[in-house]
């Protein structure tokens, strides 16, 4: 399980990353866009820990850079930030 921790103060949503049996990692369905400061560097931590870039850092124009992996487990997830 990973937390994500919020603070009241500033910007962003709390959660957490649950594995259980009965949860299947997929590239299908819904995905989630984490916003960072560094998608570069995000995503040599991604591969650090075992997962792999599907879509490398893309400019998407005004609205900034998108990049998408697989985390270790199989789930597909994204990155956005503004530069």
């Amino acid at each position: 399980m990973a937390w994500f921790p919020s603070n009241r103060d500033a910007p962003g949503s709390a959660g957490s990353l649950v594995e259980q049996e009965s949860y299947i990692p997929s590239h299908e369905g819904s995905m989630v866009y984490f916003n960072v400061d560094d998608i570069e560097k995000s995503l040599s931590s991604v591969t650090a820990y075992g997962g792999k870039v599907l879509y490398p850092k893309r400019n998407i124009g005004e609205f900034g850079y998108v990049a998408h992996f697989e985390d270790s487990e199989g789930n597909r997830v994204a990155l956005h930030s503004d530069h």
